[in-house]
């Protein structure tokens, strides 16, 4: 009927929002999911960032040690040039122990993390003995504040008795019997000479690094004591924890 506002079923109004005037069928976006293997990359790149970080904060913190080991080792200008001979490879501390005079048991490797300055020597110590007992004593001693980063030892050898004689001057220092063929796959002498005859430094690493010629030099060995504290001292401290 003409001027009647009714439509048919099916017509949509002309003013009808325009989605409902659309025809078709509805879509539906799909989004693409990661395959395994993309997962597993993800997870292998993280891990090794992940060991990256930690190498690198490794060597943030043992750069001290580096840096004064590089310095002693590397750059030593000529001026600084050291008496004694530098042992390289070096040798760790060994796995076998000693015995102190009350007879107990003692790792060698329970005295790292302090410098040693070793003298061996039968335990009869004749004159030569003596001598560098004394030296350790006094060597150490005239490093001042930096002499309680440094410990002084005597690995005795032959009689297991403890040389009650010395044992007044020996107060301070660490005294122990070893076994010597066990010793001398450690300590060496130089060649033609034996392990009595020199003085030897060990690093509070506890590497055997240094070792002082036949009749040395007590004023060069002094100085060669005193440039080890002065490049370890960003990271050696007294005592061992």
């Amino acid at each position: 009927m003409s001027g009647s506002n009714s439509s048919l079923p099916g017509d949509v109004p002309a003013d009808a929002p325009t989605l409902a005037r659309v025809d078709g069928p509805l879509t539906m976006t799909v989004h693409s999911l990661p395959t395994p293997g993309q997962g597993l990359a993800r997870d292998a790149a993280a891990t090794r960032r992940g060991r990256w970080k930690m190498l690198l904060l490794f060597l943030i913190s043992a750069s001290p040690v580096i840096a004064s080991y590089f310095t002693y080792y590397v750059i030593r200008p000529e001026g600084r040039r050291n008496y004694g001979e530098l042992i390289e490879p070096q040798r760790p501390l060994p796995a076998f122990s000693g015995w102190d005079a009350q007879g107990r048991q003692v790792p060698l490797t329970s005295l790292a993390h302090q410098w040693l300055f070793i003298s061996v020597a039968d335990s009869a110590c004749d004159a030569q003995c003596e001598r560098h007992l004394y030296l350790q004593h006094q060597l150490r001693e005239g490093l001042g504040k930096d002499k309680d980063r440094m410990d002084w030892v005597w690995l005795r050898t032959g009689a297991r008795e403890f040389p009650q004689r010395l044992q007044p001057a020996l107060q301070t220092a660490t005294v122990l019997w070893v076994d010597e063929a066990q010793l001398a796959t450690w300590l060496q002498p130089a060649p033609g000479g034996r392990l009595a005859d020199h003085l030897y430094v060990v690093d509070p690493i506890g590497n055997w690094m240094m070792r002082f010629p036949k009749d040395a030099d007590p004023a060069k060995m002094r100085r060669d004591l005193e440039r080890l504290m002065r490049a370890s001292s960003s990271w050696d401290r007294p005592g061992r924890p």
